[in-house]
């Protein structure tokens, strides 16, 4: 443990935002999953709404600074290649 003022609220502050980017992420996992089922049940409509609100929430975590841009277009792409390879 820390003895230093400042160190302990440097592991204060890194546990809060720790809390922070895990409730994020695990709500863009949650997204993701929501667009694969879609696409797994083979509803193009389904698909496309729930693509379009995982595109949103990818892209508000990486303004947020949880995913690198690189990451988040990856995902992205990834996704969009999945919804339109359902006939």
């Amino acid at each position: 443990m820390a003895n230093i003022k400042s160190a302990k609220k440097r592991i204060k502050v890194i546990e809060t935002k720790t809390a922070r980017n895990k409730a994020i992420k695990t709500k863009v996992k949650t997204y993701i999953k929501k667009v694969e089922a879609a696409v797994a049940a083979g509803d193009k409509a389904v698909a496309n709404e729930a693509l379009t609100a995982c595109i949103s929430e990818i892209n508000k975590a990486t303004s947020k600074g949880i995913y690198h841009k690189n990451t988040a277009a990856r995902k992205i792409s990834r996704l969009t290649k999945l919804v339109n390879a359902v006939a």
